[in-house]
């Protein structure tokens, strides 16, 4: 009795990886063993860089922030330390939007601070 493999079932799950690796370089989007490699490390890629993404955000954040604060004297780590002090409950991101598409707002904001 001949052997029996089933065909069907291991071309769909090699081609499916192969769909998911067209565009790249070379013979990273069509031989098989290449691609599987490829995309595999691809994913460990995608799962570190949504780490690093918030970081990256936060350090955009800071930065604005330090740029409107020193647009009313003050530095970064200054300001924050002020808004602590008073106990705003801000975060940076919405502070950095607000330096960034609001600057009267963020005035605002930083003369509380200053006179509290």
């Amino acid at each position: 009795m001949p052997r029996s493999v089933n065909h069907v079932a291991s071309r769909t799950r090699r081609k499916k990886i192969l769909k998911l690796t067209r565009g790249y370089f070379g013979c990273r989007r069509n031989v098989w063993t290449v691609a599987k490699n490829t995309w595999e490390k691809g994913l460990t890629y995608a799962y570190r860089d949504r780490k690093d993404k918030k970081g990256n955000m936060r350090a955009i954040w800071i930065q604005r922030i330090n740029a409107a604060a020193r647009m009313h004297d003050l530095s970064y780590s200054k300001l924050m330390g002020l808004i602590h002090k008073s106990g705003i409950e801000i975060n940076r991101k919405v502070l950095a939007d607000l330096a960034l598409n609001n600057p009267q707002a963020f005035a605002a904001v930083v003369e509380k601070v200053k006179n509290a």
